[in-house]
């Protein structure tokens, strides 16, 4: 089975990867739309312990606008979720959604392009981590 995500395991703190992430993000032209803390939501709501995991709402905003003008209902699919979780002290694990992977679903051509502009961004913004 095809990975429906782009990850790299890299060694810092959590609250180092969150800002590496986020800048190598913004050098792209994304921005971060909305932060869910999933151990501080686990813990209010279930009183449960869970590890560091973060997910980012990352939008490019010129391809969000693309991708609206060639599929009106595209909203339910955005933006580009990006996973920062704490695996051990030290070793961090960021993981992207492929958005060719999630767009498949959706016949549209140019929404198609637009998906693989956005994975080559999201590819190497993996990659300079």
């Amino acid at each position: 089975m095809e990975k429906y995500y782009f990850s790299k395991l890299i060694n810092c703190s959590f609250d180092e990867a969150i800002e590496k992430v986020k800048h190598e993000l913004s050098q792209f032209g994304f921005g971060v739309l909305m932060e869910i803390d999933v151990q501080d939501t686990l813990k209010k709501k279930l009183d449960v312990d869970f590890r560091k995991y973060r997910i980012l709402g990352a939008c490019h905003p010129p391809s969000a606008y693309k991708a609206f003008l060639a599929e009106d209902k595209i909203g339910t699919m955005l933006p580009c979720n990006i996973v920062v979780q704490e695996l051990a002290p030290g070793e961090v694990e960021i993981a992207a959604i492929d958005p060719i992977a999630s767009m498949m679903a959706v016949e549209n051509e140019m929404l198609g392009e637009v998906a693989q502009s956005v994975a080559n961004d999201l590819k190497e913004i993996i990659g300079r981590l």
